[in-house]
């Protein structure tokens, strides 16, 4: 099987010259028929791309709220702690009023 690989990769100067003389001839009509499809899968990822940054704006704005909504709590239980003489945090209790 490798000497028939080998066989098929030595292409004379004339077969070469016949597969670019090919090649130019078949370019246009090649690049033709793929420009569509080329055209639909770039769009395609155009599309993805754009409900992906999309869905992460909205994931990163949501985060966000929850993170300012757990800084606010934070905040507001440290407000309502007492400092006892000790040192000691403790809640506020009823009686304290």
């Amino acid at each position: 099987m490798l000497e028939q690989t080998r066989k098929l990769a030595q292409i004379t100067p004339g077969k070469a010259i016949v597969f670019g003389i090919g090649a130019l001839l078949l370019a246009p009509t090649v690049i033709s028929l793929l420009k569509p499809v080329a055209k639909a899968t770039i769009k395609t990822g155009v599309v993805l791309y754009e409900k992906t940054k999309s869905s992460l704006a909205e994931t990163a704005e949501v985060l966000g709220d929850i993170v300012a909504e757990a800084k606010a709590e934070v905040i507001a239980e440290r407000d309502h702690q007492v400092v006892l003489p000790s040192g000691v945090n403790s809640e506020p209790s009823l009686h304290d009023s």
